[in-house]
Parts: C-alpha cells; structure tokens; sequence
C-alpha cells in the first residue's frame, strides 16, 4: 500500500471522533462562558478564571482525540477513553443535581456510547491496535 493510500475510516471511528469533539466543546464552551460571567459579574474572580481556564485546558484534551481518531492516530485512543472513564462521575453527580439532571443525561449517553465505540474492534483495528493474544503479523 503507498503512502497516499490509507484504510477507509469506520463510521464507528468517526461516531467516536464526534462524540469526543462534542464534549470537546461542551468544555470550550462552559469554559469561556465561566470566564465571561466571572469577568461581567465581578465575582470571584480568582475562583471564576481559575474554573474557568481549568475547563478550557479540559476541553482541549478530548480536542485533541476528537482530531486524532478522525486522522486516525492509535495515540488518540487513549486520551478519548480517559475522557469517557472521567465524564461518568461528572454526569453521576449531575444526575444528583437539580437543574442539571439533562446535561447529565446528556453527558452519561455520550460518555457510554463514546466508550462502546472506543472499544470496538473495528475501531480498534483502523487505529492499528492490537488485542492481547493477537499476532503481529
């Protein structure tokens, strides 16, 4: 195979890069608008940023995957599973919470789906990835 050719990417993959941009800018976006609220509310302002820019750099981690399974890179595996593993008690405790039981819903469905997709074989095939006790031939 030369180097311009490459195996056609699975809709899985590619449901699993989508599910990783969304959270992506779920982060992004509550990030920004933590920071924008804080800065217009004159809060606190050191708690306000700080969540604020911890939310951003957040967002970036499954940035990052959503890219690297769309191209896929068997590296972006990785980040994107941590992603789903740490969305399930985020979206547990938001399921606990008035006023945010949807989001939670929300976050608990893709951190599932994410997961499924993610563990695939044939996602984990088009990545390059091998399972315990396969050849590498």
């Amino acid at each position: 195979m030369s180097s311009t050719e490459q195996t056609p990417r699975p809709a899985r993959l590619a449901a699993a890069a989508g599910v990783a941009l969304v959270e992506a800018l779920g982060l992004l976006a509550g990030g920004v608008y933590m920071l924008v609220r804080t800065l217009a509310d004159g809060g606190d302002l050191t708690g306000g940023v700080t969540g604020g820019a911890t939310l951003v750099a957040l967002g970036l981690i499954p940035l990052a995957a959503a890219r690297g399974l769309w191209r896929m890179r068997s590296w972006s595996r990785g980040p994107a599973v941590i992603t789903q593993v740490l969305a399930l008690p985020v979206a547990w405790q938001m399921l606990q919470s008035e006023g945010v039981i949807p989001y939670g819903i929300v976050l608990a469905v893709l951190a599932v789906t994410g997961l499924v997709l993610l563990v695939n074989p044939a996602t984990t095939e088009a990545l390059g990835i091998r399972r315990p006790g396969q050849d590498a031939s």
